[in-house]
């Protein structure tokens, strides 16, 4: 055999040991950590989900019920310790009424009226199986008075209870389940949570 021919010889076989590899068990894969397209860019760049900032601003972005609700534990935060008193409004002393006020007020720069008479008729009603965070619940307990809180989600509800002050309870409490009256919904959440990212930073006094 000729020079030439050991040389050609020697070079298919290369190709040929080259394309079982390529087509083995150890191909790397071609939709890698970096083939991702970046949304939005069809043929642009190319870059891993964990490093595309697109991706991690939706990530980011909580659905409208759970930004009015993360609205209202920060209320209930500021306002814990709070005790009860009636016709109180400041952190020194609030009813019930006066604390939904506040927080309508302070956090989603919606003005409500001062009672629970008052506030009753505001907005729509809405069942209790369609509640949702911003929702007020009213309830009807033995003698005059009526109470009121704001539904954060979860089956839970924000409101100064006469005996614990400013708390979170559960409707599903037997108490508040028995004295269950209506709800209202004075505004949607999507235009709650406009209002939380249009609204500075502004806290009332007391």
């Amino acid at each position: 055999m000729s020079k030439w021919s050991r040389l050609a010889l020697g070079g298919l076989a290369l190709l040929l040991l080259s394309g079982c590899a390529a087509s083995g068990g150890h191909q790397a894969p071609v939709d890698d950590y970096f083939a991702r397209d970046l949304p939005g860019l069809p043929g642009g760049p190319r870059m891993s989900p964990v490093d595309n900032p697109v991706l991690a601003l939706r990530g980011l972005r909580q659905p409208p019920p759970a930004q009015v609700r993360q609205a209202l534990l920060s209320e209930h935060q500021r306002w814990l310790g709070t005790p009860y008193r009636l016709g109180g409004t400041t952190r020194r002393g609030i009813d019930c009424s006066a604390l939904v006020q506040r927080v309508f007020s302070e956090a989603f720069g919606l003005s409500l009226p001062r009672t629970t008479s008052q506030q009753v008729r505001e907005g729509e009603a809405v069942s209790r199986d369609a509640l949702r965070p911003g929702d007020l619940v009213f309830f009807r307990p033995p003698g005059y008075y009526r109470h009121v809180g704001i539904y954060v989600g979860q089956g839970r509800f924000l409101h100064a209870s006469t005996s614990r002050g400013v708390k979170l309870s559960s409707l599903d409490n037997r108490y508040w389940r028995r004295h269950y009256w209506q709800a209202r919904r004075p505004l949607d959440v999507v235009h709650m949570v406009q209002r939380i990212e249009d609204r500075p930073f502004v806290r009332g006094e007391g």
